[in-house]
């Protein structure tokens, strides 16, 4: 009887912690998931806008020189990410494969103009800086046009600032939710130990001694919890890359941030709320055990 007592005893202490690494696990999974949804987010938004072109068409009369001065701006200029000079040659071919009309045949001389294919940094891609690089770029006699989908940019923009802020208000109420999850947990598993913490106090133990393995063991549990949390969030990346999505989601540029997160919410939260939860009980006076 006195073995099987014990092996009870020892199978409760082990669902006991299995159950909360598990319920701390999957808090800091959501977590790390609304972590993911923001980056991934902000990678969508910037990966978007760095493919926006913006379009230099040049007049028939551009000379070489003219050709050479605009690119020589455009490689030194901090805002440009990319570029490319597209002759008449080359834009009649692309009008002709998209197309499918040839305008030579009907017009007898080729009517499509040269340009420029210019991509911008992500955090230039905005109407203000747009409308003052136009202007700027009007400045050149031969630069006929810049054009951009000025709608589509604005409704973009303004698409990605209300869709952030919605995440980050969820980001933060999850969060909250969260901490209470594993502060709620990690107090339930405590408290079924109450009257041993009172033992061990009785018996003239410190309150550091008694402190310390509860201390270690949830430290344990949210390190161990962190770690189930973010391989799910390896296998949500993984599932989303065979989608053929083209952002960099096993960059660790993009996983590091989540990572760091989730296992500093993961120590932090586990030790904040054992060592409190601890301290009540070693504070509490041995009657009032019966009375919680």
């Amino acid at each position: 009887m006195p073995k099987n007592l014990e092996k009870a005893r020892r199978d409760s202490f082990f669902n006991l912690y299995f159950t909360s690494t598990i319920s701390i696990a999957v808090s800091l999974f959501m977590v790390g998931l609304v972590a993911f949804l923001l980056l991934w987010g902000n990678s969508a938004a910037k990966y978007t806008k760095e493919n926006i072109v913006i379009s230099l068409v040049l007049s028939d009369s551009t000379t070489n020189d003219d050709i050479q001065r605009i690119e020589s701006y455009l490689k030194n200029a901090e805002f440009v990410l990319k570029y490319k000079y597209i002759n008449k040659e080359e834009a009649l071919a692309e009008y002709v494969a998209d197309i499918g009309d040839n305008p030579v045949e009907l017009l007898g001389y080729n009517p499509i103009k040269a340009s420029f294919e210019v991509n911008l940094k992500a955090e230039f891609i905005n109407n203000v800086f747009l409308k003052s690089l136009e202007k700027k770029f009007s400045n050149y006699t031969f630069v006929e046009n810049v054009a951009y989908q000025k709608v589509m940019i604005a409704d973009f923009n303004a698409n990605i600032q209300k869709i952030s802020a919605v995440l980050l208000l969820f980001s933060i109420l999850l969060l909250a939710i969260t901490v209470i999850l594993i502060n709620n947990t990690i107090r339930i598993s405590i408290y079924s130990k109450r009257f041993v913490i009172n033992t061990m106090k009785l018996v003239g133990a410190k309150a550091w001694f008694i402190r310390r393995p509860f201390l270690l063991r949830f430290v344990k549990n949210g390190l161990i919890a962190s770690f189930l949390a973010c391989f799910g969030l390896f296998g949500v990346g993984y599932y989303i890359q065979r989608m053929d999505f083209s952002l960099p989601l096993y960059d660790y540029r993009f996983f590091v941030p989540i990572i760091v997160v989730v296992f500093a919410v993961g120590f932090l939260v586990s030790f904040l709320a054992a060592l409190f939860c601890i301290n009540r009980y070693i504070r509490m006076k041995s009657g009032d055990l019966y009375f919680i």
